[in-house]
């Protein structure tokens, strides 16, 4: 009933919330990302999203199709791999955030090893600007990370918003210096706190440096400071610090796939594993994208 290309557009469009991004995503036009979508909404015989001169949303229908489109898209690969009789083998060396390791990021990677046992699937998890490093050092053939809104290099999962988070028992006061929980050095989310924070002329101090977000998340939960996170990807048991508490807007941050230099066995894998995950990016932020880890 459903057209598997009409359903990747429509969850290359839920994802970037965005038919311009989509398209450059997909490689097509605009037009044919739009086409595709009015073919998949006659086809299902509803609106899936809601557009204007602004912005994308998805509607209550559109939301719906997201776990279906995902669940057809994975069981058509899984038919087309038994039938053509395709086997990945290899080392992939995959590197991710350490954001997305607390998502369902490790449903993709289950999924990918059971479609594919043959491939030896390395993962690394650190920090996206440790990742670039080691991406651009030959290191990794495929990354998982954030980049600025500014930065042009990478496929696309998903923009989202930075916000500042913290528990919802922490009181800010405005005359003393902002306590901040946040990753160490090199980090991107510390790098654009530190930025808005100096250009708005507002005082901070670090209470709480961790490499892992568990230790972050546990940091906030006890009221030691505010942290710099994704909107969509807010932990539990931490909300979003209300704007009337004066604290400067940290703009937009994008989740991106990256591949390496390396050729040859890698290749392949890497290729399948990138389209798994942007298949199921929608799994990796929203209410339902955080799965806690102990803290």
């Amino acid at each position: 009933m459903f057209d598997p290309a009409q359903l990747r557009t429509f969850l290359t469009v839920a994802q970037t919330l965005s038919f311009t991004q989509a398209a450059d995503r997909l490689g097509l036009r605009q037009s044919t990302v739009s086409q595709q979508i009015r073919r998949l909404e006659d086809a299902a015989g509803r609106q899936l999203f809601v557009r204007d001169t602004h912005s994308v949303r998805l509607t209550e229908d559109g939301e719906a199709m997201l776990g279906f489109a995902g669940t057809i898209l994975e069981a058509n690969e899984r038919a087309a791999s038994w039938f053509t009789g395709t086997r990945l083998r290899g080392r992939l060396r995959f590197g991710a955030s350490e954001d997305f390791v607390s998502t369902r990021l490790p449903e993709i990677l289950e999924g990918f090893r059971r479609e594919h046992p043959e491939v030896d699937l390395e993962l690394t998890v650190e920090l996206s600007a440790t990742l670039h490093e080691l991406l651009a050092a030959g290191r990794l053939d495929l990354v998982l990370a954030k980049r600025g809104a500014d930065g042009t290099r990478g496929r696309l999962v998903w923009r989202d918003k930075l916000v500042w988070i913290g528990s919802d028992r922490l009181r800010l006061d405005p005359g003393r210096p902002l306590p901040l929980v946040v990753y160490p050095p090199p980090a991107l989310t510390r790098a654009r706190a530190l930025a808005v924070l100096e250009q708005g002329g507002r005082a901070w101090r670090v209470t709480c440096t961790s490499r892992s977000l568990n230790g972050l998340v546990a940091a906030a939960r006890a009221g030691l400071g505010v942290m710099p996170y994704a909107r969509g990807m807010i932990p539990p048991g931490l909300v979003r610090i209300p704007a009337r508490a004066g604290l400067p807007e940290l703009g937009a941050v994008d989740m991106v796939l990256l591949h390496g230099t390396a050729r040859g066995a890698a290749r392949e894998p890497a290729e399948a594993l990138a389209e798994a995950i942007l298949a199921g990016g929608d799994r990796l932020h929203g209410p339902d994208g955080f799965t806690p880890g102990p803290a």
